[in-house]
């Protein structure tokens, strides 16, 4: 996510090395309500999820993505939640900032 780190917090680079296996929700399928069953999901499958996520807009609407250690984790959480399945390379940034994959072919 953009904006500064506290002192000890990981960045971004750190979370894509680390948890490279991720998973975009919209908003509303992890606030609220929802709250309790994705993390009660993630804590009882022990998944290898990262403290910290990232995030990005897309046609109006803030995404977070959680991000995994273990590819299967993903696959698992993908598979019970949906969303989007992306890499450090495909996840698109912020608003007027290019993704990884779009600095790279420039």
């Amino acid at each position: 996510m953009g904006g500064r780190r506290r002192k000890g917090e990981l960045s971004s680079s750190a979370i894509d090395s680390g948890w490279p296996h991720q998973v975009a929700l919209p908003e509303s399928s992890y606030v609220g309500r929802n709250f309790p069953i994705v993390h009660g999901f993630i804590a009882n499958e022990e998944l290898s999820l990262c403290a910290r996520g990232h995030g990005f807009y897309r046609d109006g609407k803030h995404h977070h993505v959680f991000c995994f250690a273990e590819a299967e984790h993903a696959q698992r959480f993908h598979a019970r939640f949906g969303g989007e399945m992306m890499t450090p390379e495909t996840r698109p940034g912020w608003p007027n900032k290019p993704s990884l994959a779009e600095r790279r072919r420039k």
